[in-house]
């Protein structure tokens, strides 16, 4: 598998102004972009969320591709999770979503995404970018793109929405509180809920450039567990900027973990008829007890991959299931979407707990969960965070107490592909080994840094 030197789990990402999040670059990608992957159709659509810089790098993006004859769809600001939806029914040979999903306004990134609606391996971001470094584009005076403008996408998904679920679920009589994080669900979320019946209570939706996630969404729900409570609402969403990460909380504004969603989701679709004893899927940082209920409540198998939406993905459709997702909020549902959908997931979960006729806070939790160490450790730099996730006396350490846990837990260090931390991750069902595995793997990673 080839090596990114910019691009990570979910795009290339960094503060706008700052490479490689600027418009230099943008552009140089349009063209590598325009000529090694839109070879057929000659045509790519660009969406974003909205976040101030999405117009500056929209703008570039569109004049690399448009100088290498490549037309340019605009979609506009909406979901990652509507574009992977609607790409193959675009005509387009990619897209690409302007993004930096739940980081603050001054970031921003690229997600590039296929045709098929999968998001692009690392072999062909690692072409992409040795075209950038070589930067030796041709130009060709007769060869020229256009730029039109697709006002209708946002209703085109609306409607998918409504389509799966309409008749499906009513949502009459119930208040839900929803935070849209100031992000692309902002006008969309609350709309699908109210013609699903619901009475809606908003939060973050009032987009102005600069504060989308800002103290708000599902990186930052208290504002959304406190008008839960407040408004007596039945439910509370939270989503991120650009919609693929979901948080719930209960009736009482108490969060409902992402692994127990999963859980529930597994055992809904299971009891529906839906999953047909397909397998489950997260990541190696979701809680060693979500496993124990997959294989030994419900009776499914579980399969673990590497942190990351794109590795959950390609494990369910490996393995043909159709439910995973990672505690981050990255829930995927493979048979209403083709990636983390905050909405749809949303909209599952709420079929689920009317299907019950209970509260929230009477179906969740559904399984106990194993104690868990789990802190990050920031880094001076994401260089640093490189280094230091690869020595050998950390790896060493890190095998040694994983061996220790066999079959009682887990542990993991994993470096953040988009932020200068490193993650210390144990989990299992003895309290003590959790904790003294933990600080002891924090220790270690702390004297790296410091050079010690």
């Amino acid at each position: 598998m080839a090596k990114n030197k910019w691009f990570g789990t979910d795009g290339v990402r960094g503060v706008a102004n700052e490479f490689p999040m600027t418009a230099d670059f943008a552009l140089k990608l349009g063209y590598a972009a325009a000529e090694l992957i839109c070879t057929r159709q000659r045509k790519v659509a660009i969406a974003k969320d909205t976040r101030i810089s999405g117009d500056m790098l929209e703008a570039a993006l569109t004049a690399g591709f448009t100088a290498k004859g490549v037309d340019v769809v605009r979609l506009g600001v909406i979901p990652t999770p509507a574009v992977t939806t609607l790409v193959d029914s675009l005509g387009v040979d990619m897209a690409v979503m302007i993004t930096a999903s739940h980081n603050p306004y001054y970031d921003n990134g690229i997600k590039l995404i296929a045709a098929d609606g999968n998001k692009f391996s690392d072999d062909e971001t690692a072409a992409l970018e040795k075209l950038i470094e070589q930067n030796s584009f041709s130009f060709d005076k007769d060869c020229l793109g256009r730029v039109s403008d697709d006002t209708t996408a946002r209703l085109r998904y609306q409607k998918i929405a409504l389509d799966i679920f309409a008749g499906g679920i009513s949502l009459k009589g119930m208040k839900i509180a929803v935070d849209c994080a100031n992000g692309c669900f902002s006008e969309i979320l609350p709309e699908v809920l109210r013609q699903l019946g619901a009475e809606v209570v908003c939060l973050g939706t009032a987009p102005d450039g600069f504060n989308i996630n800002r103290d708000c969404g599902s990186q930052h729900p208290e504002s959304l567990f406190e008008a839960v409570q407040k408004q007596h609402a039945d439910l509370g969403i939270a989503v991120d900027g650009d919609g693929d990460r979901i948080k719930i909380c209960d009736e009482k504004g108490v969060l409902v973990k992402s692994d127990q969603l999963i859980a529930f989701l597994a055992k809904y679709l299971q009891e529906r008829g839906e999953n047909k004893f397909r397998p489950v899927v997260s990541t190696k940082l979701s809680n060693t007890g979500l496993e124990r209920y997959i294989r030994n409540e419900l009776g499914l198998e579980y399969f673990i991959t590497a942190v990351g939406e794109r590795h959950v993905i390609a494990k369910l459709k490996e393995t043909g299931g159709i439910c995973g997702g990672e505690e981050s909020g990255h829930i995927v549902l493979l048979d209403y979407a083709k990636s983390g959908d905050a909405m749809m997931v949303a909209l599952k979960v709420l079929q689920g707990i009317a299907a019950a006729g209970k509260k929230a806070s009477e179906i969740f939790p559904l399984f106990k969960e194993d104690f868990l160490f789990f802190e990050n450790y920031k880094a001076a730099s994401t260089e640093q965070v490189k280094q230091v996730a690869a020595n050998s006396e950390l790896q060493v350490l890190a095998a040694e107490l994983g061996k220790n846990m066999a079959g009682h837990g887990r542990v993991v260090i994993h470096p953040s592909g988009t932020e200068p931390k490193i993650r210390v991750w144990v989990c299992g069902d003895d309290e003590g080994k959790v904790k003294e595995y933990g600080r002891e793997l924090w220790q270690k990673i702390e004297n790296l840094c410091r050079g010690a």
